[in-house]
């Protein structure tokens, strides 16, 4: 479970549990197996409702795969849960090949996102957790979306959103989160893309995140510099003494209540956060946040220490979203080895700050 910094949890009556749409992911992938064997668990729905949102068909078809082939982990049985059953004509449902992804699996994965957000905007989910999508799959089916997050903020009508990345360590508690200031774009284009603007807008939603969705009122948020020894006074780069250090002072007076340290040499920003995942003793206290100026910056660090169990949480929409921190491994789908460890951080976070949020309303 991952903690929220407060006195404690709000006990939330058993009639208003966070309701949650879980949605199958691309059904090729491992996204129906991780859900089987995620919601067998009964610690993971112990404090939520959930409803898979995509089709009980495929559910079983994995199910009783799963079961003729020996798997040894538990797998929940569909008939014991809640599914709301997504249109599918007979002839696309019987095109889709475990482990291989394609126009249909696209198709049908994007359909179950499309339903999911439309039902949490109307209030009948209070958050969604999503199983994983194949980018490419979702191309060749006609949707040209650089991922799930992007889709979300635009059903949902918003231009401030980010991808954070939440992390508990199994040794310590610690919890990490790292915000990306840009995410899916070619690494030549990253330079270009960032602007004190840009970075202004991520800060106030790493902010924004931490008082609301964690309970932080005062804290630290650790930012990267762009270029190797960030820039080292303008010899590896210029980007930290043009606009990137002036911006980060002008913040530190409009945000008296957070400590921001940086910008601090990307090769060295991640020490402490993994002396606090592994449990060092003498690492002083890390920070509250982290925010990676571009996908591989801030990934690379987050999978080395927490591949198996970080989800990513988009930020700045109008309901709570997570996501297991992994794809849809076609190269294992359906033989029964996936790990759901990540699928049940994703749905416990979930619950968690669905809880928090109902809380402080």
């Amino acid at each position: 479970m991952y903690q929220i910094n407060q006195n404690k949890l709000v006990n939330l009556q058993d009639n208003h549990k966070p309701r949650l749409a879980l949605t199958l992911g691309d059904p090729s992938g491992i996204g129906p197996e991780v859900i089987l064997k995620a919601l067998a668990n009964p610690e993971v729905t112990q404090n939520c409702d959930v409803t898979v949102v995509g089709n009980r068909d495929l559910l079983l078809r994995t199910y009783n795969q799963l079961s003729l082939n020996g798997n040894l982990t538990p797998l929940v049985n569909p008939d014991r849960l809640t599914v709301i059953d997504v249109p599918l004509d007979r002839k696309i449902e019987g095109e889709i090949v475990i482990g291989t992804g394609n126009t249909v699996s696209g198709a049908a994965s994007f359909a179950y996102m499309e339903y999911a957000i439309a039902q949490t905007l109307a209030g009948k989910f209070d958050g969604i957790v999503t199983g994983p999508i194949a980018k490419s799959a979702w191309k060749v089916a006609g949707y040209n979306y650089p991922g799930q997050t992007e889709l979300l903020a635009e059903k949902s009508g918003v231009d401030r959103f980010g991808m954070l990345f939440v992390a508990r360590s199994p040794y310590t508690g610690w919890t990490l989160r790292t915000l990306l200031a840009t995410t899916h774009i070619p690494l030549r284009q990253v330079a270009d893309t960032l602007t004190p603007q840009l970075l202004t807008k991520k800060l106030d939603l790493l902010v924004e995140c931490l008082e609301k969705d964690f309970g932080i009122i005062k804290g630290r948020i650790a930012i990267a510099g762009l270029n190797p020894h960030s820039g080292e006074q303008g010899q590896l780069g210029t980007e930290e003494q043009d606009w990137l250090i002036p911006w980060l002072e002008k913040e530190r007076q409009n945000r008296p209540n957070f400590q921001l340290d940086g910008p601090i040499p990307p090769d060295t920003m991640w020490v402490k956060p993994g002396q606090a995942w592994y449990g060092n003793s003498q690492i002083q206290s890390p920070a509250d946040g982290y925010l990676a100026l571009y996908h591989d910056q801030g990934l690379i660090p987050v999978k080395l220490m927490a591949f198996d169990r970080a989800v990513n949480t988009s930020i700045g929409l109008p309901f709570v979203r997570t996501s297991p921190d992994h794809g849809t491994a076609f190269d294992i789908a359906g033989k029964g080895i996936a790990d759901a460890t990540s699928m049940q951080a994703a749905i416990h976070l979930a619950a968690e700050l669905v809880s928090q949020r109902l809380a402080t309303k």
